[in-house]
């Protein structure tokens, strides 16, 4: 993320496409039957199989999940009605579709109920973590004892801490004051007691973390350096990756503060890719520069990263090695967010964090688990992988249609950024209408908003243990209600 605006994953024009609600077809006797399913063959999202006189097509990764009882709204096949005939082999490889899997069409109101789990291929973790945006402490007045308060500390495993910068291909401070120099209050600190300005006294979120850290124990602070503002740095980071690494051990480990860190995230938008400036460093240079922090900082200190989670053919996960840099990590956070927004301004409307693909979606490639098979199928472990979540919504005004897929004027009003509005203020100011792929969506008068609720969370969730992933992160703390709902949801879908 950055400060003004959550990461965009820009990746050209997109085309509008009209959405049309299509009924499940119920096939005639003409249609003949996709190969059986075999309990022993592994299905990516868009392919087809058959069972009991059924077409089914897979939304997502599915092994041993038996269509006939796993096709459910909320499950991994959609049944494309009956079929005829068939072989008898299973197959062995089952090449994918090149248009999105029919899927059922959006409910017109959003789940009430997690749905049902069903058998996770693996043991999936139950990593909690969430980005402390450094300038929450100006406009949104939300501040570390703010986790306490809403309950949300006791269920976190770690916090990002966002963002430190990346300048003349260093790691530095990002905001001076905020991080180590406010003065906080009795009333404002995490243990009732206030800053002092005693000499070497450390300050600010810096210090405020250090407290709540020996309240939760067990709690890691990770400081993540980057960003969308802040990425140009590792262009030249690239360049010199162990004189980066050098300053960032230096600035980490720096012993006004070094109690406070367990670990460094690299927020990189995007090695040898365009976020908000382009990087032409080669595709070696992400493995590189993360090599580098593993060598320096030693194999005890947290090395993480967020990057793309586009899954498109030829996408920003595809130029570069992202692999073998993510071999050396701890944890890695594919930002399965912002794939759509009023950035096209003329839309067409459609949710921004989408689980799977849907009918209508308007661009391939852009949806949670197209990012997850992709970075599966380059071998990255599932273990380590953590499924994004935004708490906010992104949305769009003068529009008509309700559901996806259709035409805007431009970015609804939001209350720090035109088209971009936190889940605390959607949920009561234009609350879910309906669902698509796995994520929410509302209209309400001319705007409308995709977003994710406590009960899509619930259904992600659901899906990253199936996956076997290490866990959720979240986008950013201040977004949640005061009782932290959304966090909560996370918490207990993974457990």
């Amino acid at each position: 993320m950055k400060k003004s605006l959550r990461r965009v994953l820009w990746a050209g024009a997109i085309v509008a496409v009209t959405t049309a609600s299509l009924p499940v077809v119920q096939a005639s006797a003409a249609v003949a039957c996709a190969s059986p399913w075999s309990a022993t063959a592994v299905y990516t999202g868009g392919m087809s199989s058959s069972q009991s006189g059924h077409n089914y097509n897979a939304k997502w990764w599915t092994q041993n999940e038996s269509p006939a009882t796993h096709s459910g709204q909320w499950d991994v096949w959609a049944d494309q009605g009956a079929c005829d005939g068939g072989g008898t082999t299973p197959p062995t490889t089952a090449p994918p579709t090149t248009t999105p899997p029919t899927t059922t069409p959006p409910t017109t109101t959003p789940p009430t109920t997690t749905p049902p789990t069903t058998t996770p291929p693996g043991t999936g973790g139950k990593n909690v973590v969430g980005y402390f945006a450094e300038w929450g402490v100006y406009g949104r007045n939300y501040h570390v004892k703010n986790l306490v308060t809403s309950g949300s500390a006791s269920k976190l495993t770690h916090i990002l801490y966002a963002f430190g910068n990346t300048s003349n291909g260093q790691c530095s401070i990002g905001d001076s004051y905020a991080d180590y120099d406010r003065a906080y209050t009795a009333a404002e600190s995490v243990d009732g007691v206030a800053d002092t300005w005693d000499t070497g006294a450390l300050r600010g979120s810096f210090n405020q973390l250090r407290k709540l850290k020996k309240q939760y124990p067990n709690l890691k602070v990770i400081w993540s350096f980057g960003g969308w503002t802040w990425s140009g740095g590792f262009t030249q980071a690239a360049a010199n990756p162990t004189a980066f690494a050098n300053s960032c051990y230096n600035l980490v480990k720096d012993s006004r503060w070094s109690d406070v860190f367990d670990g460094i995230d690299v927020d990189w938008e995007y090695p040898n890719a365009c976020g908000l400036s382009c990087d032409a460093s080669g595709p070696a240079s992400y493995n590189n520069v993360i090599t580098a922090l593993r060598n320096k900082f030693g194999s005890s200190f947290l090395v993480t990263s967020a990057i793309s989670a586009d899954g498109s053919n030829g996408g920003k996960l595809d130029v570069a090695d992202y692999a073998s840099g993510i071999s050396k990590l701890n944890l890695v956070f594919p930002m399965t967010y912002d794939y759509y927004g009023a950035f096209a301004a003329q839309g067409p409307t459609a949710p921004h964090s989408p689980l799977t693909s849907y009918d209508g979606i308007p661009t391939q490639g852009f949806w949670s688990d197209a990012a997850i098979q992709k970075l599966k199928s380059k071998g990255v472990p599932a273990s380590k992988m953590l499924l994004g979540i935004g708490f906010y919504g992104r949305g769009w005004t003068g529009v008509t249609q309700t559901a996806p897929g259709g035409s805007a004027t431009g970015a609804a009003p939001g209350t720090y950024e035109a088209g971009i509005e936190d889940y605390k203020v959607l949920k009561t100011s234009c609350p879910a209408t309906g669902t698509v792929g796995g994520t929410a969506y509302a209209k309400c008068g001319n705007n409308w908003w995709g977003y994710d609720t406590p009960a899509t969370i619930g259904t992600k969730m659901t899906y990253a243990k199936n996956q076997g992933l290490g866990g959720a992160f979240f986008w950013e703390f201040s977004g949640d209600t005061s009782n932290g709902e959304l966090i909560t949801a996370i918490k207990n879908g993974l457990n």
